[in-house]
Parts: structure tokens; C-alpha cells; sequence
């Protein structure tokens, strides 16, 4: 039973409120900021209110290229790679841990191992070879070359690994004797009692490929394969003249958007596989 104590209770509120308005503050400077002209920017002080530039704010952005790539290719080159990086990674993960796991053969145990020791070389350890291989095989300013060298993940591997062991071997007796094949057990048991994990993985992954950068600016020429953080960086860059912090504002704004709309997807096929494994 939990002691209803108002003092308590009026301080761990007030932490929580202290703590929402650190995190949501800058995101309302960053609204507002989009929504004004940027004259007004320039002006002390800064505008606390929103302006009522926003909308051609929107145009403009979506409209010119003198902020670098189209901001709507950039977008999409982002949710391209990062899609291809969650997927491939869960994809190849799950398949790795379901071999080692529940196939017996020499040496897996090693081959595992060898795969967690890859944690210790991460992407800008390798970067030269990566992108020696990368250049070699013709995939610079291309999808493939921006998602398939970053695919590889040695820790959704292990997690995978970890769930799978505690799934109950009588389930594996019980597919085999009714005749299930290993993949059939692998789709119709292992993947539906593994679906937190996946949906946890994504929501990880998505971000991950989402926030790339220092591999995309090196195997990308081509503006229009730019990412919108590499277009955030270049509106930075903009030599002698000053940053146009609006329209800066406006597109990080928009960068934003999609791992918060798929933290808020996934967070709901999360909770619900919780309450249907309790079934």
C-alpha cells in the first residue's frame, strides 16, 4: 500500500515539471524560432512567441535549393537509410542468434564471440577500408553504400541471443514432434515471443541510422543523396554570411519529426506485446 504523503507528493511532481519544461524548452525555441524572418532573429532580445512567418517559412524551404539539397530528398535519403540500417541489422541479427542458439555445430560458440568482439571495432575504427571496399564494389552516393556497411550488429545479435535462451526447449520439442520444420518454428514461435525485443531494437536502430553522419558525409558527393543532418551542417557552413538560424530552425524541426513519430508507433506495438505475453 503507498502512503498518500502531500509533501511528497508536491515535490516529485515538481521535479517532474522541472525536468519536462528542461526538455521541452528548447524545442519551443526551436518552433519559434522557424516561425519568424531572419531579421528578427538577428534582434535582441530573442523572440519568446511565435512569429507569423512559419508557413513561408515552409515554402521557401521545400521550394529553394540554396540551402543545399532539397530538404525533401534529404528527408527521404534518412528515412531510407535508416529503415534499410533497423532492418538489416534486426534481420541478419535474429537469423545469427537463432543459428547459434538452437543449431548445433562446431565452433558456434567461437564464431559468437567472434562476432561480440566486433563491439570493440565500431565503424570509425574501419572507416578506411569500409569505405575502400565501398568505393570498390561502386556504391558511393548510392543507398546500399550508405546503409549496408553500417547493417552488421554485434549487440542486437547478442540480445537476440539472450531472448532466445530463455524461450523453453519444451516448445522446441513440442514444433519438432508435430512435424515443424526449424524456420517454421523459427517464424511461428521464436519471432512472435521475440516482438518486444524487435519493436525495442527498431526504436533504437531507426535512430541510430537516423543521426548518421560522419559516415554519409564521406561516401557522398552528390547533393542530392545528402541526409538532412549533412544539410543541417551545410546551412551552418555558409561561409562569410551569416547563418540563416530561421530557416535552420525549421529544417531540424522537421528532422526531428520521424524518430519521434516512430518512438510513439513502436512504444504501442511494445506495451501490447508485454500485455499479450502475460496471456
Amino acid at each position: 500500500m503507498v502512503e498518500n504523503r502531500p509533501m511528497t507528493t508536491f515535490i516529485s511532481h515538481s521535479v517532474l515539471i522541472i525536468g519536462v519544461a528542461l526538455i521541452v524548452f528548447p524545442i519551443w525555441i526551436m518552433l519559434v524560432a522557424s516561425s519568424h524572418d531572419a531579421l528578427r532573429l538577428t534582434e535582441v532580445p530573442l523572440p519568446l512567441l511565435p512569429g507569423d512567418q512559419f508557413w513561408e517559412n515552409i515554402k521557401l524551404l521545400f521550394s529553394s535549393k540554396t540551402f543545399g539539397a532539397p530538404i525533401h530528398l534529404s528527408l527521404l535519403n534518412s528515412l531510407v537509410m535508416a529503415m534499410m540500417i533497423s532492418l538489416g541489422k534486426i534481420s541478419i541479427s535474429v537469423i545469427s542468434a537463432f543459428a547459434i542458439v538452437y543449431f548445433k555445430f562446431r565452433f558456434r560458440m567461437f564464431f559468437f564471440w567472434m562476432i561480440f568482439v566486433t563491439l570493440m571495432l565500431p565503424v570509425e575504427v574501419r572507416i578506411l577500408p569500409t569505405y575502400e571496399v565501398v568505393a570498390s564494389l561502386g556504391m558511393l552516393d548510392s543507398y546500399l553504400g550508405l546503409s549496408v556497411p553500417l547493417i552488421a550488429s554485434a549487440t542486437a545479435t547478442f540480445m537476440f541471443r539472450q531472448t532466445f535462451l530463455t524461450i523453453p526447449d519444451e516448445l522446441m520439442e513440442a514444433s519438432r514432434i508435430d512435424g515443424a520444420s526449424p524456420m517454421r518454428f523459427f517464424f511461428d514461435v521464436v519471432i512472435p515471443m521475440s516482438r518486444t525485443n524487435i519493436a525495442a531494437l527498431f526504436v533504437i536502430l531507426f535512430i541510430y541510422g537516423w543521426n548518421q553522419y560522419l559516415w554519409p558525409l564521406l561516401i557522398t558527393t552528390d547533393p542530392d543523396m545528402y541526409t538532412v543532418v549533412m544539410s543541417i551542417k551545410q546551412m551552418l557552413e555558409s561561409g562569410e554570411s551569416e547563418p540563416m538560424w530561421h530557416m535552420i530552425m525549421l529544417t531540424a524541426l522537421f528532422a526531428m519529426l520521424p524518430p519521434v513519430l516512430v518512438v510513439i508507433f513502436m512504444q504501442k506495438i511494445f506495451v501490447k506485446g508485454l500485455t499479450d505475453s502475460e496471456k
